[in-house]
């Protein structure tokens, strides 16, 4: 007997990759609303048809762990009275700032002159590798700030222990090391560095003349945490002072 061949099956067009989720919004806004996870998965259910959500899938959103797509984002956004944009949080990652900006890797790869293969493989690690000039191209394509330029190329960990070192000890010594990595107005610089040297000096002073324990333990935990997001910091400063 004859068979019949059937013409093969086409590949499934690949998934966009989902846009950053602000995890913190979501369980603010939910709060603020006194709804439990439970509610937010049956709006969603009833009135988004997505049968499939459960509690669970909202609590490993707003932990983080997982994260919506784009179907799954509209209707959580229209359970908490939000718009969509509200649950958008700041891209982080390579492939984050790609779908923020609509794009495809193709073209991302094409536009800084990549093989397709070796620029997913670097959105995949995470890891960008690219030469100075196709960096230059990347930041462009996909309208980084410095800051995220330097996050992106692995860069933010170095500023990172300068930051550090600047506030715990001479700020001073460190405006030179800062501005190769941070081409910013070095008097400009001074400034931003002097000031978040003042306010974790204050905070680590404020644990040795407290004579309340407690206060003390406060101002502890907060100078530990302004360590931990220092380039946060750095960052917030440089925009507020920015003429």
């Amino acid at each position: 007997m004859w068979r019949v061949r059937r013409p093969p099956v086409p590949p499934p067009p690949p998934t966009p990759p989902n846009p950053p989720f602000d995890a913190h919004a979501a369980r603010r806004l939910r709060l603020a609303l006194g709804m439990g996870p439970e509610h937010v998965a049956y709006g969603m259910r009833v009135s988004y048809g997505l049968p499939y959500i459960t509690p669970d899938h909202v609590i490993a959103w707003e932990q983080g762990v997982m994260a919506p797509g784009g179907n799954e984002l509209v209707a959580l956004a229209g359970v908490l009275w939000c718009a969509p944009c509200e649950l958008i949080g700041r891209p982080r990652t390579l492939r984050e700032h790609r779908a923020a900006r609509g794009l495809t890797a193709e073209d991302v790869a094409g536009e800084v002159g990549l093989e397709l293969l070796v620029y997913v493989r670097m959105e995949e690690s995470g890891e960008w590798r690219g030469t100075e000039r196709q960096s230059a191209i990347l930041a462009e394509v996909l309208e980084l700030s410095l800051a995220d330029f330097l996050t992106l190329t692995g860069l933010d960990g170095k500023l990172a222990g300068l930051l550090r070192s600047a506030v715990t000890t001479r700020w001073q010594a460190y405006v030179r090391p800062v501005n190769k990595m941070v081409p910013l107005n070095r008097r400009f610089l001074e400034g931003v560095l002097h000031e978040l040297h003042r306010y974790y000096q204050g905070q680590m002073a404020a644990t040795l003349t407290w004579s309340d324990g407690s206060a003390a333990t406060e101002a502890s935990h907060a100078g530990r945490d302004f360590l931990d997001r220092i380039v946060e910091h750095f960052w917030a400063r440089v925009d507020t002072n920015t003429p």
